[in-house]
């Protein structure tokens, strides 16, 4: 079903809303203004928009290592997550958590995760209390294509689809774990097909266009909060940027010809050549979010670093 004008505006806000945060953040990572590791999601916008204009306030998600487009997708304010990143006492985590930790039980981002897999059998966990507790509330796994070697893959599908838990597992197959290549790693490249082993439905989407990710997502929304069980989404997309700050994108595992063929896909583009939205409604949206942006991160640099004693708080030991 084609996306209403409103759907429309949310989609292409929320992805620009994504791309220039990601621009602006691996801008003050590599001035130096940032310490840490940075991994950018510039490229992939369309995935967790299309998938999260489907979810409530009250729904989970479970991200990545790459999760900033999941959590701004999900309701996340971007002031926050710079306050965050800079290591500010404003920031979701105190400061405490980084680019790779950002979470809001709030707003239903159960966290992002730096282990690899690891937001998977989190995401089982939060749709088998949806089901014991007989809501309609929706988990959403949000992972890459690294992540279906591990068996918490595995362990995660099927108990999922043993107990017919309300899980949607979203991977974001960008053809690389950080720089292995799927086909190297793996004789069966299209992650969607391993639902059938599970006796769950695989859907695989094109991952650069958000209507269609939209489109194929909502039926599985549906079916979750239904109780007809989990479903397997393989989002077909692409990084432009190298794997962290420390990676140059090209020449060491990818060469500059196939990063600029699948710049010519940019999601942005897709949804302008859609003529969902003219000209002066695509501008006044990305005026609105770089004001967004510049006030989120005058907030963050504003916001004062935690004292000395709060590394004592917040410990689990």
């Amino acid at each position: 079903m084609t996306p209403t004008t409103e759907q429309a505006a949310q989609l292409y806000e929320t992805m620009v809303l994504i791309r220039r945060f990601e621009e602006r953040a691996y801008e003050v990572f590599m001035a130096g203004r940032v310490a840490g590791a940075i991994h950018a999601t510039v490229g992939q916008e369309a995935v967790p928009a299309g998938v999260c204009a489907h979810l409530r306030r009250e729904d989970h998600v479970t991200s990545t290592h790459r999760g900033h487009g999941h959590t701004l997708a999900k309701g996340a304010d971007p002031g926050r997550m710079f306050a965050e990143l800079f290591g500010r006492s404003d920031g979701y985590c105190r400061g405490k958590g980084g680019s790779m930790h950002v979470a809001d039980l709030a707003a239903g981002i159960i966290g992002a995760n730096g282990i690899v897999g690891a937001g998977l059998p989190i995401a089982v966990g939060a749709g088998y209390s949806a089901q014991v507790r007989a809501t309609d509330q929706v988990a959403v796994a949000f992972f890459g294509d690294g992540a279906v070697q591990e068996g918490a893959f595995h362990e995660s599908l099927n108990l999922a689809a043993t107990w017919r838990l309300p899980v949607l597992f979203v991977c974001e197959n960008n053809g690389y774990a950080a720089s292995m290549a799927l086909a190297r790693a793996t004789p069966t490249v299209d992650v969607a097909k391993r639902a059938a082993g599970y006796g769950m439905p695989g859907i695989t989407v094109d991952g650069m266009d958000v209507v269609a990710v939209h489109e194929a997502v909502g039926p599985a929304v549906q079916r979750a909060r239904a109780g007809e069980g989990p479903t397997l989404i393989e989002a077909k997309t692409y990084r432009f940027l190298g794997h962290s700050r420390g990676d140059p994108g090209v020449g060491l595992y990818r060469d500059a010809e196939e990063v600029e063929r699948w710049k010519l896909r940019d999601p942005l583009t897709i949804f302008t050549a859609s003529g969902l939205l003219d000209d002066e409604q695509r501008t006044a949206i990305r005026d609105a979010v770089e004001r967004r942006i510049d006030a989120a991160v005058a907030f963050a640099e504003a916001s004062p670093f935690p004292a000395g004693a709060e590394a004592l708080e917040d410990v689990y030991a």
